[in-house]
């Protein structure tokens, strides 16, 4: 599970497949991931020239080393079912399904992808976001050796559920929980939903620090003006850096000595916090790689 978790995915950015402009300046952004997006970022009489400016730039390259995921069209749509066709032999890093609700739609989309590049194994990323999706995640996520990451859709998950866009998100809470949890059971990472007020930086960066709280890996992003908080809230500190080399030294130290207490800074240390000590200092070191 910790290798899955090694792709730093603080900041993913919606590009609006339909917005040329926007798909080229994506290759310059410090977003860790993009999502080139054909669904609800295109008008329907743009559907057919966005998924052709997707293919054309992600054919031209300079994304790396961002992730590049391309969201497509549910195939209850008149655009899916070529959508995926169209991605399917594309140099991308995954395909993004939309409102998933049962296990099915995934069989479906990778059936269609595997008939046009059976060679590719594109990863999957579904889209969480309504409510018998989320009565259905772990049955979704369970078994399926092909998805890598779960992405929340709280915009269309607050309208079905009637709930208020409230600064504590009192109304997404349990949603939010279940699917993190889900997550953390079959080794996948999960992704916030995004934040819609781009001009309240306060609200924002509570989000952020809510849902790392929460534990989430991520947030999805609508501007690049959000990228650098993102960054920063997903990443590890300074201090939690420096907190995770003194456990792990003092555990081996421990170890050697042959003590079976080791306390840090006043507090017991047992293996699981070194486990976790790991983690962040491999996410850390892939964040700094990421940059170089």
């Amino acid at each position: 599970m910790m290798e899955k978790s090694l792709r730093p995915r603080r900041s993913v950015l919606y590009m609006p497949g339909a917005n040329a402009k926007a798909l080229d300046k994506a290759r310059s952004l410090a977003a860790d991931a993009l999502i080139l997006d054909l669904e609800d970022a295109v008008a329907p009489d743009a559907k057919l020239m966005a998924r052709q400016q997707v293919a054309q730039a992600v054919n031209a390259g300079g994304y790396a080393p961002r992730e590049v995921i391309v969201r497509v069209n549910g195939l209850n749509t008149e655009w899916g079912k070529a959508d995926l066709e169209a991605v399917a032999p594309l140099p991308i890093d995954g395909v993004l399904l939309p409102k998933i609700e049962h296990p099915q739609q995934l069989h479906d989309a990778l059936s269609i992808l595997d008939a046009v590049n059976p060679d590719h194994h594109l990863p999957l990323w579904i889209m969480a976001e309504t409510p018998k999706g989320m009565l259905n995640i772990a049955q979704i996520v369970q078994n399926q050796p092909r998805l890598s990451v779960i992405v929340m859709g709280t915009s269309d998950l607050a309208k079905d559920l009637r709930v208020r866009h409230t600064p504590d998100r009192v109304g997404l809470l349990v949603p939010l929980s279940l699917c993190v949890i889900a997550a953390r059971a079959y080794g996948l990472d999960i992704i916030d939903g995004v934040y819609l007020d781009l001009n309240d930086e306060i609200g924002y960066n509570a989000a952020c620090q809510q849902g790392r709280d929460m534990g989430f890996d991520g947030k999805t992003l609508i501007h690049p003006k959000q990228i650098e908080a993102a960054n920063q809230a997903f990443a590890p500190s300074a201090q939690e850096v420096e907190q995770a080399h003194a456990v792990i030294t003092a555990w081996e130290q421990a170890k050697n000595e042959g003590k079976g207490v080791v306390v840090v800074n006043g507090r017991l240390v047992e293996y699981l916090h070194v486990i976790e000590a790991q983690r962040i200092l491999a996410l850390a070191q892939a964040i700094t790689s990421l940059g170089a």
